[in-house]
């Protein structure tokens, strides 16, 4: 008798709870967090299976993306169900996800017409180099003025064009006005508040920021953009705030719970790290690496190489807030590379421990530019590189060289940082999975040459989202008010090493990123029926045939003087 009271004491001072959807790159997750106290009660993780179907492709089923989504709620429940926590109290639900990552599918069957294309994917390469070769002076940057984005593979855009060009599916779906179009948090909300049966096709302004085909002065979908790429505004879906009620859960145990909070997740992270004012600034590690600074309520153009995208806009009638962003494509994609590509650890946990081992690379530098470089280069043709090695390298050094490279990824872009802001930051706050990795985290901070701040609960993403959902109107369970914000605990790792070591260790770096450069191109390569004549190359057919005029004119000229 008396477990169940105080059972049902606990279930009355937890208040108020919030949940979020934290659908990533390589796992999906749901966490339920306390409204006033911000405190993490209860989540559960599945991972997502990535295909290749041919090189520098990279795809997901969307059909396993929802199911993952389903499971996880469905998991998370029972465990809040086994603590005694009512599930009931949970009042809204936030979504945060992978940007970038474009799907299709049709209104009428609910169903996908083409696995969605992840952002890392490089098959629209040849799209990217004809679209910046058709600008004046082919400029990468022919859109940034409106977008805030270079032309790259990275984007929307470019990945919804190559669906309409190549799968007949969608090609026939756009032309009888049945396909829908969305990044992955516009299927999920779409598909969790009715799917065919009424559900809402929306998207926030930070996921539609990161398409190419939004405006991010006017905050809405840009009918000129939409021209240059050839892509029909009815398949895009209504562009929302990131938080407000955009309809209620259908099914499963949050049947009626409205979903109110909408953040693309380096929005959603920087929210968490509760980056609210100008100047402050966030690096989360995950798949990739992305750093963003929060410029305040005008966008700010950057002269190198960092995008500006919309932070977040956290109400209807409240103002859009900007941030510029230094993205790196692969970071903890490294781990897994080497784990399921080259088989030299079996777990994450286990590199940490092979590079502590040495405690240096021994010269060895690493640059996994898998799928090209991006900030602060956007340079599609680079490709990974290993460079430094001798016969004494091994595979030790070679996860030391790993977790280096993500930090002189991130120092890249926090000079870019700096110099676009004309002011240094003095410390950078840290979040996402590879934080749990000390020795890097000790790296970033020798490499940066200032202190790297984690927070003690590193599910900061997903808080971020948890905040969008419960201050909805409507909702109004989550105060955003400075002063109600909870006071984050954290770690912090000063620099260890002298500021001289780390720039001689920098300059290498750079030395290799030069030597990835312009490995990959898109020219043709010969495949058997081109001319292959000597007479196909012009200076050498010019050489070739000058020789045997002068062999001809010789015999000729000894002739006559035989004659």
């Amino acid at each position: 008798m008396n477990d169940t009271m105080a059972a049902s004491s606990n279930r009355i001072m937890l208040g108020p709870l919030v949940a979020a959807i934290d659908q990533g790159t390589s796992s999906t997750r749901f966490l339920v967090f306390n409204a006033k106290t911000a405190e993490l009660l209860s989540h559960h993780q599945v991972e997502i299976k990535q295909s290749f179907p041919k090189e520098g492709w990279v795809e997901e089923d969307p059909k396993e993306i929802l199911q993952s989504v389903y499971e996880c709620m469905d998991r998370t429940c029972e465990k809040l169900t086994q603590l005694n926590i009512d599930v009931s109290n949970i009042k809204a639900v936030g979504v945060t996800n992978q940007r970038e990552t474009t799907l299709v599918w049709d209104k009428q069957t609910g169903e996908p017409l083409y696995n969605a294309i992840v952002w890392l994917d490089l098959r629209t390469q040849s799209t990217v180099e004809r679209l910046i070769n058709k600008t004046p002076g082919k400029n990468k940057n022919h859109l940034k003025d409106k977008t805030g984005l270079p032309i790259s593979t990275y984007f929307s855009a470019v990945k919804l064009r190559w669906l309409m060009d190549n799968v007949e599916k969608v090609h026939e779906a756009v032309l009888s006005h049945r396909a829908m179009f969305g990044t992955v948090d516009s299927w999920l909300i779409w598909c969790l508040t009715g799917g065919k049966n009424g559900g809402v096709h929306c998207t926030d302004v930070t996921n539609a920021s990161r398409t190419m085909l939004f405006n991010i002065h006017t905050m809405d979908w840009d009918p000129e953009l939409c021209i240059y790429f050839d892509i029909p505004m009815g398949i895009l879906p209504k562009v929302r705030s990131s938080s407000e009620i955009y309809g209620l859960m259908k099914s499963g145990p949050l049947t009626g719970v409205p979903i109110s909070g909408c953040l693309g997740d380096q929005s959603a992270a920087l929210v968490g790290q509760m980056c609210f004012k100008d100047g402050q600034a966030k690096n989360t590690y995950g798949t990739g690496c992305f750093l963003l600074k929060n410029v305040g309520t005008k966008p700010v153009m950057s002269d190198h190489g960092l995008l500006t995208t919309v932070a977040y806009k956290l109400g209807r009638d409240k103002p859009a807030c900007y941030a510029l962003e230094g993205s790196v494509a692969i970071a903890g994609a490294v781990v897994r590379w080497l784990k399921d590509n080259l088989g030299i650890i079996q777990t994450s946990t286990e590199l940490e421990k092979l590079a502590a081992d040495v405690g240096t690379s021994y010269g060895c530098y690493f640059v996994p530019a898998f799928s090209g470089l991006y900030a602060p280069y956007w340079e599609p043709s680079a490709r990974g590189i290993i460079c430094g090695l001798t016969q004494f390298t091994n595979r030790s050094h070679l996860a030391f060289a790993a977790l280096e490279a993500v930090c002189f990824q991130t120092r890249e872009i926090l000079d870019a940082m700096n110099q676009d802001s004309g002011i240094n930051l003095s410390q950078l706050q840290v979040d996402g999975g590879m934080t749990s990795n000390r020795l890097l985290m000790q790296l970033q901070a020798d490499i940066l040459c200032i202190p790297v701040v984690k927070p003690s609960m590193p599910e900061t993403t997903a808080l971020g989202a948890a905040m969008a959902a419960g201050a909805a109107e409507g909702v109004s369970v989550w105060s955003l008010n400075p002063e109600d914000l909870t006071e984050v605990t954290s770690e912090k790792f000063e620099p260890q090493i002298n500021p001289e070591e780390s720039e001689l260790r920098y300059a290498r770096w750079k030395k290799a990123v030069q030597r990835a450069m312009n490995w990959e191109t898109i020219e043709p390569v010969n495949s058997g029926n081109e001319d292959t004549s000597i007479f196909s190359s012009v200076p050498l057919g010019f050489y070739i045939l000058g020789s045997m005029f002068m062999l001809i004119g010789a015999k000729y000229i000894a002739g006559q003087k035989l004659a």
